[in-house]
């Protein structure tokens, strides 16, 4: 009992009565403008191609693709993240195609420049395992390991050739010893200063990519345990953001989003530079499948995926849902 004579005096329900008064007081609040799409374009198809792991998402032509940039605009997305899928004879062990300034990447990077110019930032992935006929993130040696700097040099062609189609943004994402530094002077030796990179500074070896391999057609074989972080390391991140940081990344992602919120936090917590989180298709086709077989309410499910991330700090949120997410959010439903 209080000196007022009731209890309990503290009584946060007050500020949860009613929707409009959730609304005002909510803490983290979501953004069409947070959202960037990723979104993939395969050479050599006439029809858009169902990806079977991910309902709702397409393996997209040069043409649905541009349509898909401009549906995105208008539900006032901020970006929207290439990634390439070439004819498997086009793959070799150097990737070949990932550098060819008339691959399937770079071709979309100018389609998709031409049809919404700066209005929507366009971002492309710096990475080679779409176009290696092994699959992996870089370069073989000799005994099949990955070969950090000979990987190197193939990165700074790519980001090149990237910059020079018209691209806003590379995302170097395959966790590559020095690969922030080597593509910002790649980047600089051609005059493309005003190119950002957007760093994969924390990609997690992860469960949750397998619906991603059916995406980009992936031929990996073995694993990327060598190159990409263990799930069990907080610490080894931030080591990695400060190296990032020093070679000139001008923003920061975690990846995956979801089983890596802590990180994400901590990450947001250090830094000055805008800060991304990547939720990723397995966490995607969890909720999907969840909503098929009517287990939970699709749309709340991902908007607190959404939000949750938000509040963890992810400044910019990749996501399959960018564009369907940003038109709810633009008629007021949260």
């Amino acid at each position: 009992m209080n000196s007022y004579g009731s209890f309990p005096g503290a009584r946060p329900r007050r500020l949860r009565t009613t929707p409009a008064m959730r609304r005002m007081v909510a803490e983290t609040r979501l953004h069409p403008a947070d959202l960037i799409l990723p979104a993939f374009v395969r050479e050599g198809i006439t029809e858009p191609v169902p990806i079977q792991a991910m309902p709702g998402v397409v393996q997209h032509t040069r043409d649905t693709l541009r349509k898909a940039a401009v549906e995105a605009l208008e539900a006032g997305v901020s970006g929207i993240m290439l990634f390439g899928v070439p004819e498997d004879e086009k793959k070799d062990a150097v990737g070949t195609a990932g550098t060819d300034p008339d691959g399937i990447l770079q071709v979309a990077i100018r389609d998709v420049r031409a049809e919404v110019g700066d209005e929507l930032v366009i971002m492309s992935d710096l990475c080679l395992d779409e176009f290696t006929d092994h699959g992996h993130c870089g370069v073989l040696d000799a005994d099949g390991r990955v070969d950090n700097d000979a990987t190197l040099e193939r990165y700074a062609e790519m980001a090149q050739v990237q910059a020079d189609a018209g691209v806003h943004v590379v995302g170097p994402s395959g966790m590559m010893d020095g690969q922030v530094g080597v593509v910002r002077d790649a980047l600089d030796t051609i005059g493309k200063e005003d190119v950002s990179i957007l760093a994969y500074t924390a990609k997690y070896s992860s469960a949750f990519y397998g619906p991603f391999r059916e995406a980009v057609g992936s031929s990996l074989k073995g694993d990327r345990k060598t190159y990409q972080q263990d799930p069990a390391n907080l610490r080894e991140s931030m080591r990695e953001l400060a190296l990032d940081l020093e070679e000139g990344a001008d923003m920061v992602m975690v990846k995956p989003a979801g089983p890596y919120l802590d990180v994400l936090a901590k990450v947001a917590e250090a830094v000055d530079v805008p800060v991304a989180a990547y939720q990723i298709s397995g966490e995607y086709s969890m909720v999907e499948a969840a909503a098929e077989k009517g287990w939970i309410d699709r749309e709340k499910a991902i908007l607190e995926t959404l939000t949750g991330i938000r509040r963890a700090g992810g400044q910019m949120i990749l996501t399959y849902w960018a564009t369907e997410a940003a038109q709810w959010l633009s008629a007021g439903r949260r």
